[in-house]
């Protein structure tokens, strides 16, 4: 089992950066393939950014490309995300997640999340 505690949301201007952090807890942490998911106000939870278990590979959802960088740290067992020039369309929680698998979106363990507000 993993345990996921998000960090680093906040307010931003537009065109504005922010890194968001997860802690991870659990033997498993490095086997799994991790992910940031965001759920906006009034709409479903969509996939914002995978990457492997080893972190060479990374996957991105369409309107996060060439903006957000997802990482990790195995040895801290943490994953990242840096998000810059963000948009007011980019507020939402973000949750961190365990993937089930590499290149999917189907989740194991969620995070409780951490609220992102991009202002105009």
């Amino acid at each position: 089992q993993v345990q996921l505690v998000e960090s680093g949301g906040g307010l931003v201007q537009a065109g504005g950066s922010l890194r968001l952090s997860c802690a991870a807890s659990g033997r498993t942490f490095s086997t799994y393939t991790m992910g940031w998911l965001r759920q906006a106000p009034g709409k479903e939870r969509e996939f914002v950014a995978g990457i492997s278990w080893s972190g060479n590979n990374t996957y991105y959802a369409d309107f996060v490309k060439g903006r957000f960088t997802i990482s990790r740290d195995n040895a801290k067992n943490a994953v990242f995300l840096q998000m810059n020039s963000l948009k007011p369309e980019d507020t939402a929680v973000y949750y961190c997640a365990a993937l089930k698998q590499y290149g999917r979106t189907a989740v194991d363990y969620w995070g409780a999340g951490t609220l992102v507000t991009v202002s105009s």
